[in-house]
């Protein structure tokens, strides 16, 4: 039978800039098979407008750390070489490789241009609030260091559709530019009217000329790496019919099984949703209604009830299409999207993605080796490791849930007949020590359950009804299953009389 899949998202913002990330995902290969991942969503391969950018004010989607642009020939994780080495050493673990794409804007053009824009409000960038004028924009994109390598395809200003400097009076804005068949694109989320402008110069999916480019792209990337799969950056702001055809094309492209998760920031379910739909289900989506669920969780302490845990999760919307996540390189301290689970919280918000039947989690680096920066944050392995082996040799079978109490929750993973020993019970608590009672089976009575997190020293053992008081720590989480080897039953005193 085959195992339960876990990502890792290999990077938070502040790894060094040193150009040996990829070098240090290739030497932790066995480590993080042996713990149990076998996916790795890495961070943007592609030549940004320095060393020391984490990719995604992205330059030359072709230059891979080949070619000496933008101040060096490495990207801040390492070179070329380096990129397909370690994607070589993630594969010799059957470890799958997930490039991170950031396809919505272009940063550090190489020449200004002369065009006619009309200033939008930035609150609702439907209003113009500007008579059309030109402006000299940094939207000429020649690649003096690449040339014509991978591809002749030079971006000017007809092929984007906002910018937000205008070098002639060296003034900020959101400039919307003007010309034939020249407007936002429709097919994006609607927050300040229309999102289809974050930052820089924005890719205009209108243009036929940008969508055939930015497919043979995708196809190239697939055919020279050999990824296995995509995590598609900030797609609320792109046309979500370009990304159908790019997560067909790249589909089509691949040698196997080609995997496409997409980064849909909204906390609307029913937008998440709509999302997938309007798509075709061609990709999956991270799991944000889910993350700040969590973060309520973590905020709330006992005041928060936990029978809500999964009130408006896409995990339990639509399971299939849904990747969890405690947090990432946005969500972490000082980033854009800052909204960080607590720690007190935070073993307990790993259980609630990793043990359960439904979605695919992903492991934050930040949260399993630490942040780094001027306010770092300490590694949270050896309380993750223990719900990692637990998802990899226990966490199998139909699940029962005991979601009926506001301050202390579980469920039951009845195990398969697979996989030897496998099975478990889960408990999540809020408030004071108690315990749960749960129902494991029958066919368990008598086994000796211990706590795979080892939070809890005692022993349970099941009865003979395949019922069993399962404790837990106040605040905390305990995973409660068969141990790797037979253990003794708790010692009981003699009885008087």
């Amino acid at each position: 039978m085959e195992r339960n899949h876990t990502m890792m998202q290999f990077f938070e913002w502040h790894v060094p800039a040193d150009g040996k990330h990829w070098q240090r995902l290739k030497e932790r290969a066995g480590e993080l098979k042996d713990a149990g991942i076998d996916a790795v969503w890495i961070p943007p391969a592609t030549k940004a407008t320095s060393p020391e950018d984490n990719g995604y004010s992205v330059y030359d989607v072709y230059d891979l750390g080949e070619f000496d642009q933008k101040g060096a020939q490495r990207t801040k994780y390492g070179t070329k070489d380096e990129l397909l080495e370690a994607i070589a050493a993630c594969r010799e673990q059957g470890i799958a490789v997930y490039a991170d794409l950031v396809m919505n804007h272009k940063a550090g053009a190489d020449e200004k241009e002369r065009f006619k824009v009309v200033e939008v409000d930035g609150e609702n960038r439907q209003e113009e609030i500007s008579d059309p004028r030109s402006i000299e924009g940094w939207t000429k994109f020649t690649f003096p260091g690449r040339g014509d390598a991978h591809s002749a395809f030079k971006w000017n200003y007809t092929h984007f559709n906002g910018t937000d400097f205008d070098a002639k009076r060296d003034e900020t804005g959101v400039y919307r530019i003007l010309g034939e068949n020249k407007q936002w694109n429709e097919n994006v989320d609607d927050q300040f009217g229309n999102y289809d402008y974050l930052m820089f110069a924005n890719i205009d999916y209108n243009n036929p000329e940008v969508r055939k480019e930015m497919i043979s792209w995708g196809k190239w990337l697939v055919r020279e790496t050999g990824v296995d799969g995509f995590r598609l950056d900030a797609i609320k702001h792109i046309d979500h019919t370009f990304v159908r055809d790019f997560c067909r094309a790249a589909k089509e492209t691949a040698d196997g099984p080609f995997y496409i998760v997409g980064e849909f920031w909204n906390s609307i379910t029913e937008d998440c949703l709509a999302y997938l739909d309007a798509a075709d289900h061609e990709l999956d989506l991270f799991d944000a209604p889910l993350h700040y669920r969590l973060k309520e969780a973590s905020e709330g302490g006992r005041d928060f009830d936990l029978r809500t845990i999964f009130d408006g999760a896409l995990v339990r919307e639509r399971p299939q299409h849904a990747v969890t996540l405690v947090d990432n390189h946005d969500t972490q301290p000082g980033e854009a999207l800052e909204s960080w689970v607590a720690d007190w919280f935070k073993q307990s918000a790993y259980a609630l993605i990793l043990l359960r039947l439904d979605g695919y989690p992903v492991v934050f680096y930040g949260d399993y080796y630490g942040i780094g920066g001027e306010k770092p944050i300490e590694g949270k392995k050896a309380a993750i490791d223990p719900l990692l082996w637990a998802r990899c040799h226990r966490a199998y079978g139909d699940q029962d849930d005991y979601l009926d109490d506001p301050n202390v929750i579980g469920w039951v993973r009845r195990g398969v007949p697979d996989i030897e020993r496998s099975g478990c019970a889960v408990v999540v608590c809020n408030a004071d020590d108690c315990a749960k009672r749960m129902f494991v089976g029958e066919e368990r009575a008598n086994e000796v359950w211990v706590d795979l997190t080892n939070t809890r020293a005692e022993r349970v053992v099941i009865g003979e009804d395949g019922f069993a008081e399962f404790p837990v720590q106040g605040g905390s989480v305990s995973v409660w299953a068969l141990p790797e080897f037979d253990v003794e039953p708790p010692h009981q005193e003699p009885s008087e009389g």
